[in-house]
């Protein structure tokens, strides 16, 4: 594979003269665990649905990551090919990544929500040449779908699945045989040592015209946004993060994958996000760190609540993903004891913004931050104009952590030649710096932290026979911040349209649950402009209206 990184070159003397690129690979992180806390635990696996709870040291990760390396080379696995991936938290997922990055491979993780139209374009666009999946998750069979979905990707020559029970089970292929001591594992291992400015990470985004765009990082995009994230929030070797956010999201991938290894703290992954079994995890474990949506903030606050059980060692909860509503910090703050950080990201660079621990709580209500170290962050008008204080418009961001492009889409990276991204969202910046969002230019719907990509789904619907037209737009909602309304008008004839008639036609698309239109509304006629064009501002404002 080739990756057309094209943003990479033109930052290297800039951001390493200015100590923001650290050269630092996972690699050599991993590495100076191995020689300093070999012994020390350094990740627990939660498996909800199988009733399991594994724990490895640093020198078992090590161990395990360069068995995983061997037989990946040995299925034909070498530099720059990519390994995709769809799968819950645990530690293959984990191992996998470490492996990929011992032979200099890409790891392209794919959230296990995704079905057949969402990865038919993925895995071909990213030429992926193996698959690793779970034999089953939340009760679906993804070997069946993938038996469907061979033969229009002619690339992937593997998929791999965990917990199967055949030749092509990734205990049999990767993790059971002893590949690290075969005669020739040391010059496999020793062959290729991938550099920080190699692309180690290919993660789609929600497509929001049409088409999911592959945001390309590497090892240098990735810790520059880690160490000073960290820093900020005071994590160090002595604390333990639980993730049960998906660490195909970039969240779980750099904070719940990355992070505790480079820090040499411990990490606590959850499958499936359960609030009582978070509470135990804590408990149990002495969670001191954890990112999530707004969403899970509320669960956790609750279960804590309603079971009369402390969690003591709980020190921050950053909360990314939507607005934190102000009655909801007061009573997590109750409950949990915790500090509430609010927070502000991306696909392309981590988070950008986090209020800090030291901030008043109404921050954390009022604001999505202040940028981190190494972030510029500007907000100008529709001629590119720099607002001033408290104005909103355009939000363009110059960071260290910016991704290296989209692979095979440069025409989209956004990016002017001062190395100023254009974000696609809308936010103003007071006069300390810190930011709120305030809309999104993107036609993008955020469910519990989960970009809906609008124009697709409305692309799909228009197909319906019953439908003359359609505008999908987000109604509040007190939990996951969002859901999607499908306003529809229909054709002559069709009025007796209703909601499950869309899920089944959207289903049979293979489109993933998450991006189903929770909501019908059925109309005449929506509001326009002159040329025609759908005023979907109007929409939200009246679904928002009637919500009051």
């Amino acid at each position: 594979m080739h990756f057309d990184a094209v943003l990479i070159p033109p930052r290297r003397e800039r951001l390493r003269a200015q100590s923001l690129w650290h050269d630092l690979t996972i690699n050599d992180a991993l590495d100076a665990c191995l020689a300093q806390c070999p012994e020390q635990r350094a990740l627990t696996a939660v498996s909800t649905e199988r009733g399991r709870c594994e724990s490895f040291s640093y020198r078992e990760l090590a161990r395990l990551a360069e068995r995983i390396a061997v037989g990946l080379a040995r299925l034909g696995v070498g530099r720059d090919d990519v390994v995709s991936c769809q799968l819950p938290n645990g530690w293959p997922f984990t191992l996998l990544y470490l492996a990929c990055s011992r032979l200099g491979a890409v790891l392209n993780p794919l959230m296990p929500i995704f079905r057949e139209r969402e990865l038919g374009f993925m895995l071909a666009h990213a030429e992926s040449r193996v698959v690793v999946i779970p034999a089953q998750y939340r009760g679906f069979d993804y070997p069946r779908m993938y038996a469907g979905l061979r033969a229009q990707l002619p690339a992937l020559e593997h998929v791999i699945i965990v917990d199967g029970d055949g030749d092509d089970s990734f205990a049999a292929c990767l993790s059971d045989p002893p590949w690290e001591q075969a005669a020739d594992a040391a010059a496999i291992l020793g062959h290729v040592r991938p550099q920080a400015d190699d692309i180690t990470q290919l993660l789609y985004t929600s497509g929001t015209t049409g088409e999911p765009k592959g945001v390309m990082h590497t090892a240098n995009t990735l810790f520059a946004n880690i160490i000073p994230y960290a820093e900020r929030l005071h994590l160090g070797a002595g604390d333990v993060v639980l993730m049960a956010s998906p660490m195909a999201h970039q969240t779980g991938f750099m904070y719940g994958l990355m992070m505790p290894i480079l820090l040499r703290a411990q990490v606590v992954l959850q499958d499936v996000w359960e609030p009582r079994t978070a509470l135990g995890l804590i408990r149990e474990h002495g969670v001191t760190f954890t990112m999530a949506s707004t969403p899970f903030l509320t669960d956790l606050a609750k279960a804590v609540s309603d079971s009369g059980l402390t969690v003591p060692s709980l020190r921050t909860f950053l909360c990314a993903g939507a607005p934190i509503p102000g009655p909801l910090v007061e009573q997590a703050q109750h409950a949990l004891g915790a500090k509430v950080i609010s927070a502000w990201g991306m696909t392309e660079c981590g988070a950008v913004t986090t209020t800090r621990p030291e901030d008043a709580d109404s921050r954390a209500v009022d604001t999505d931050g202040c940028p981190l170290p190494g972030v510029e962050l500007r907000v100008v008008d529709a001629d590119g104009t720099p607002l001033p204080p408290g104005e909103s418009g355009r939000l363009l961001l110059r960071a260290c952590s910016n991704f290296g492009g989209y692979l095979r889409r440069a025409a989209l990276n956004a990016t002017d030649a001062e190395d100023w991204f254009d974000t696609g969202d809308l936010a103003r910046i007071d006069a300390e710096g810190y930011i709120r969002i305030s809309g999104r230019s993107k036609d993008v719907i955020i469910r519990g932290g989960e970009n809906i990509p609008v124009v697709e789904i409305e692309a799909l619907l228009y197909r319906h026979p019953a439908i003359e037209q359609v505008a999908i737009v987000a109604y509040p909602d007190e939990r996951l911040g969002e859901r999607a309304c499908a306003i529809v008008v229909p054709k002559p004839g069709q009025e007796g349209l209703e909601l499950a008639d869309l899920v089944d036609f959207l289903k049979a698309q293979g489109v993933a649950l998450q991006y189903i239109p929770e909501r019908l509304i059925v109309r005449e006629a929506l509001p326009a402009t002159p040329s025609g064009k759908i005023q979907k501002f109007k929409l939200r404002e009246q679904l928002r209206d009637a919500s009051r």
